[in-house]
């Protein structure tokens, strides 16, 4: 594949991965006590400096992921956030029966995305992106 083509695709690709963790985060915003609220609800300490500290991760990191900032660095960072949260929040195999596709579905994206994320993270962010400018 040409320069061109595979700048694109890491261009793209970077930023539909990003894209999930920015609006995430700025969702997050305006639901702030239930985010808490629900940190809470699964016995993790200091809910709301989790809640908070979810939301700068993902904005910071997933802008910094967007343009190919420190995008090795920002995608390990999310792909940690990803497993842990996964483990934390969508442990399909004790949900009950009801919710158990659901969380099993949510599960396995959040496990696809971190898979993009340590491409990113082994790879790098492509010739389109704020690292590359910087090495040139």
């Amino acid at each position: 594949m040409n320069g061109n083509a595979s700048n694109s695709l890491a261009l793209v690709g970077r930023f539909l991965l990003a894209l999930m963790f920015v609006l995430a985060g700025f969702s997050k915003i305006g639901g702030f006590d239930g985010v808490a609220g629900y940190i809470g609800s699964r016995g993790l300490p200091a809910p709301q400096l989790l809640a908070a500290a979810t939301i700068v991760l993902e904005i910071v990191a997933g802008l910094a992921l967007m343009a190919g900032f420190k995008a090795r660095w920002a995608a390990a960072a999310l792909a940690v956030f990803t497993v842990l949260a996964s483990l934390l929040f969508h442990d399909f195999w004790a949900a009950a029966a009801d919710r158990q596709r659901i969380e099993y579905l949510m599960f396995m994206k959040n496990m696809a995305a971190t898979g993009g994320l340590l491409m990113v993270a082994a790879l790098g962010a492509g010739g389109w992106s704020l690292d590359a400018r910087r090495r040139a």
